[in-house]
């Protein structure tokens, strides 16, 4: 799809969802701005991102990507098009979604240069700051220190000045002009007005009364001009913004890390001869060598060879996992020992790094419930601001009169510059974001995808964990310890036709089952497959009808269950073994026992999860008699295990539990866990599982410890944590510091080096979280 066709685009089948990139942004206004401007457009929603500087819209069928774009220019910053996702539906947006060309803005280079003048990046700023630093430290000493005063040293001051507070000051009086060109006003407003204000108040001070320095140190007390207002500030919010620039883009590091793991090159085979290739060339089913040490290009299954796969880059876990032919590997992993032959089966935007990297640009693009708040009151912020400085400067003089004094003018001019700049709500508007972007890109690195910014939310209401048993607590990798046969099928029959139904399963229980028949010996064809969740399988095998599963399922086929076989079941029960019945043309013929382990780390998991406030409850589809031993063993109380469970009594379980006043939490991995994940208040996949699964689940854990779920949990609670902290700080600095300010108790210095600082503060709190875990 070209560009022009991604623009133009209108007949859409329904809503989808549209990235921009929007450049100019600086504060919480201008984002509200962008929202409630897109927001106009019938049907269309936006979440705007300050910090990554994008915007997620929701766009219905009848308006093109082109409509979105000039409405954001229209508010006046430039627009372009960061990919389109047309092919999936808005409401459950596939992790995979293919990035389409960008390129939609006509002029690039305007787009830049307004970047730049909107405040650009740390490299664009550094010159600016430079500047204002050398000329501003004469400035202040001259104004600042009697001492250093000489003969019209007011002019001297004034002519440095005059650099500062155009050419330095350029990104804020352009911003300010073009949103005054949209009747809208942002910080950049504020500090436009402010710093213009004290220059143009002293030049024609200095203008008005040429003799006014003409004395230098001799002359008493202070003259009354605010230069040094100027430079200091403009220099002070240049410096502010040049490290907010900065500590951005390390805040994004962690998932420019995630995005740059994968591999540069791969060997393919072609015709027997091995060619190096671009990875991003690599196509679906082709047969790709990866050696010791390399790092595997792509998503793909074992043809030839076995060796240790380290996956640490994308699970967090640091134990490399055994691979063999017919095993599963993921893109970006690193094989530590033997010589690999692979199948390509996901490439490009559809591999497991791909959707990693989706999920977390999509989880960080998004927006928290709790920073509505913050885009209410900046929606209002500035116009407020602007009349109170207007008003401030106007009781002055009111509380002056009758007699106004160059003294009293000076002092409510004073107070009213002060309260146009300590009121920038930079810190605002980068209190939400900027934790966000650095929570979610720390838990990236742990192998943790957060899937949008709802789930901090969740985590922190969140009382009750459901535990589904297999694969979540246990290692969920069974194998067969016993084959009891119920008639005169032999045990090695029993066995055969039991592997040979399971072989087209994808239940852990059914791959332990064909695994072991196969290792026994060949299994032969099936037909007419069918599969019930959470239930068993059916297949015709030697013209016979084979089923495998539990009792239920052989009771709805119609099988009729003995009382010897009964006992035979509980028996294996005791044992603490599952059992799965076979059955052949209508009568049990045996049973396959089968034993999971323990994973070592469940038991310290369930303790911390314990200890974050949770409940656990195991759910299981396996007999109480196993569901207590595992319970027993990890720590979870006998009352809070339910076993026996289908698949629908899961998603029944956990409605009981929300009934029953809990907010519930569930972990799973499965088909049959992907109706209740999506239940729960909050579903986490464990990434071992299958993708209906992980993209039901609202947290994803790459790896299979279930450890990573309690950390999931921790480090949401803890950027949650952080944004709220940042957000009472962004608010009581305001709160404070304008009336402080308006009653004339803060110098206009001290107001834009405080201003300055706080978005500073704000960003410092937020990278701590880099730290988490460590």
């Amino acid at each position: 799809m070209s560009a022009a066709d991604i623009l133009s685009q209108t007949a859409t089948p329904g809503p989808r969802t549209v990235e921009i990139d929007i450049e100019g942004m600086t504060c919480a206004s201008c984002v509200a701005r962008v929202e409630r401007k897109l927001g106009k457009l019938d049907g269309v929603s936006a979440s705007v991102n300050l910090p990554l500087e994008s915007a997620v819209v929701t766009v219905p069928a009848g308006i093109s990507n082109q409509q979105i774009l000039d409405t954001v220019k229209a508010t006046g910053y430039s627009a372009t098009l960061k990919h389109d996702a047309g092919s999936r539906p808005a409401t459950n947006p596939h992790p995979g979604a293919t990035r389409e060309g960008s390129g939609a803005d006509a002029n690039p280079e305007s787009a830049a240069q307004e970047h730049k003048a909107h405040g650009g990046t740390a490299a664009t700023l550094l010159p600016l700051l430079v500047t204002a630093a050398i000329l501003t430290i004469p400035v202040f000493l001259f104004s600042m220190f009697t001492a250093l005063q000489f003969p019209h040293w007011g002019w001297v001051v004034g002519i440095l000045t005059l650099p500062v507070v155009t050419w330095a000051a350029w990104p804020f009086h352009r911003a300010a002009a073009i949103n005054a060109r949209h009747f809208s006003s942002t910080m950049d407003t504020l500090v436009s007005i402010g710093v213009s204000a004290a220059f143009l108040f002293s030049a024609v001070t200095l203008a008005m009364d040429p003799m006014l320095t003409a004395h230098g140190s001799a002359m008493e007390g202070h003259a009354p001009l605010y230069f040094e207002v100027s430079a200091v500030v403009v220099t002070f919010l240049l410096l502010g913004r040049y490290l907010e620039a900065k500590a951005k883009a390390k805040a994004g590091d962690a998932l420019k890390a995630l995005l740059e793991l994968g591999a540069k090159e791969a060997t393919v085979l072609r015709n027997g001869i091995e060619v190096k290739i671009p990875a991003a060339e690599l196509a679906v089913d082709e047969i790709f060598v990866v050696r010791p040490g390399e790092k595997i290009p792509t998503d793909g299954v074992v043809t030839d060879g076995s060796s240790a796969v380290d996956t640490s880059l994308i699970t967090g876990e640091s134990v490399p996992v055994d691979v063999s032919v017919g095993e599963p590997v993921t893109g970006a992993t690193i094989n530590t020992s033997g010589r690999l032959l692979i199948r390509a089966t996901r490439v490009g935007s559809e591999t497991t790094l791909a959707q990693m990297g989706k999920l977390v640009s999509t989880a960080q693009a998004g927006k928290a419930p709790i920073a509505r708040l913050a885009d209410r009151i900046s929606a209002v912020f500035v116009p407020v601001v602007l009349i109170i400085a207007v008003v401030t400067f106007g009781l002055w003089l009111l509380f002056s009169l009758p007699v106004i004094s160059s003294a009293e003018l000076q002092s409510a001019f004073t107070a009213a510059v002060a309260v146009l700049i300590i009121a920038c709500p930079c810190a605002l508007g980068l209190a939400t974001p900027v934790g966000l972007l650095t929570g979610t890109g720390r838990a990236a690195q742990l192998g943790i995808l957060i899937k949008g910014p709802q789930v901090l939310e969740d985590t922190r209401t969140v009382d009750t964990i459901v535990l589904d048993k297999t694969g979540t607590v246990t290692e969920g990798k069974l194998s067969v310890v016993d084959v009891v046969p119920l008639t005169q099928v032999p045990a090695a029959d029993v066995l055969r036709l039991a592997g040979a139904v399971e072989s087209h399963s994808e239940h852990p229980i059914a791959h332990a089952i064909a695994a072991h028949a196969a290792d026994a010996g060949t299994l032969p064809e099936v037909t007419d497959f069918t599969s019930s969740p959470g239930g068993g399988v059916r297949a015709g095998i030697e013209g016979r009808a084979v089923l495998a599963g539990r009792a239920g399922w052989l009771e709805e086929n119609h099988v009729v269950l003995t009382a010897e076989a009964k006992s035979a079941l509980i028996d294996q029960q005791q044992r603490g073994t599952t059992a799965i019945w076979v059955a052949v043309d209508g009568e049990a013929v045996g049973l396959i026992a089968l034993k999971d382990t323990i994973k070592a780390g469940s038991e310290a998991a369930i303790s911390r999860l314990k200890e974050l406030g949770l409940r656990p409850i195991l759910l299981t589809g396996d007999n109480m008699a196993v569901a207590l031993q595992v319970a027993a063993a990890v720590g979870i109380a006998a009352e809070d295990v339910h076993a026996e469970v289908l698949p629908e009594g899961k998603v029944a379980a956990v409605a009981q539990l929300q009934a029953d006043g809990a907010t519930v939490a569930m972990a799973g991995d499965g088909v049959n866990d992907a109706a209740a994940l999506a239940q729960a208040d909050l579903g986490i996949a464990m990434g071992s599982g299958t993708d209906v699964a992980i993209e039901a689940a609202d947290l994803t854990v790459m790896g299979n410890d279930l450890g990573q779920v309690a950390t999931a949990i921790a480090l949401s609670r803890k950027t949650l944590g952080t944004i709220k902290t940042n957000l009472f700080w962004a608010f009581f600095y305001n709160a404070i510091g304008i009336p402080v300010a308006a009653l004339g108790l803060l110098n206009p210095m001290i107001a834009g080096g405080a201003m300055a600082a706080s978005s500073v503060l704000v960003v410092a709190n937020s990278l701590r979280l880099r730290r988490f875990g460590r």
